[in-house]
């Protein structure tokens, strides 16, 4: 599965973030993720709170906000949707710099910004502090269905594959003349979409002939033997879900104090 493979996101360290059971980091985005969702977007101030949050753990787990500010490029679709909404949305209307815009469009845009950023961010300290080689054990010990796991794993594993040959096809049109900003190329970029598909379906297939040739029988066994960290203790788990737990507080003072 791969188990050598390092992910372009993951900064090796020695932090008690880094040495956090993944299983427990991953119970932890999770419900992190969910209070966010979950809180108005009305209030400003529980978001401050959850931005002070991953900056402890950022700052426990020797996170740089360097590294993490360019990373958060992607969420820029969303941003530019976000953008639009005041200008789209009906209802209440006001007036800024001379621009009606609607109010329930600012809390809507407002709420796809700070929520998605928060995500976004989660998401890459998480990235950033676990192994890939450690999700595999992670996911079968949070009892995830054993169909699920191996596609999730092999996703994780092959994403930088699919990203090298899409560089590579992008140089061979280049080389040939090609300019991808014209739209007239269109169709050209398009075919390219068509046959990344076709060869990473191909390549697919090919795998899991493979591994089934290998017997592999569809579950990602229990690695504990030969080395994967142990499951997670009681003060573990109590440990590493303060910032979660502190964050569904948040969200329940928000909606009492709403």
């Amino acid at each position: 599965m791969g188990a050598g493979h390092a992910h372009p996101l993951h900064r090796a360290g020695t932090s008690p973030v880094h040495r956090a059971p993944a299983e427990v980091k991953l119970v932890c985005l999770i419900v992190f993720v969910f209070a966010v969702v979950a809180t108005p977007r009305e209030m400003f101030w529980p978001y401050a709170l959850f931005a002070m949050i991953l900056l402890v753990v950022w700052s426990i787990g020797e996170i740089p906000l360097r590294w993490i500010a360019p990373r958060m490029l992607i969420e820029a679709p969303f941003v530019v949707l976000a953008v639009l909404l005041p200008f789209a949305e009906g209802g209440e209307q006001v007036y800024v710099a001379g621009l009606s815009l609607s109010v329930p469009g600012l809390y809507a845009a407002w709420g796809i910004v700070i929520k998605g950023s928060l995500g976004v961010a989660a998401s890459l300290t998480f990235a950033a502090t676990t192994d890939a080689a450690e999700l595999p054990t992670a996911l079968t010990r949070l009892g995830v269905p054993a169909t699920i796991t191996p596609v999730i794993v092999m996703m994780l594993r092959y994403v930088d594959l699919l990203s090298a040959q899409v560089r590579r096809m992008q140089v061979a049109r280049l080389a040939r003349g090609d300019s991808p900003r014209l739209a007239h190329q269109a169709g050209a970029v398009a075919k390219g979409v068509g046959a990344l598909f076709l060869r990473s379906y191909e390549r697919g297939e090919r795998v899991h002939v493979a591994m089934a040739s290998r017997g592999f029988g569809g579950v990602i066994p229990e690695l504990t033997p030969v080395g994967a960290p142990a499951r997670a203790t009681r003060r573990q788990w109590a440990a590493v879900c303060v910032p979660a737990a502190v964050a569904v507080l948040v969200t329940m003072a928000a909606w009492i104090l709403r």
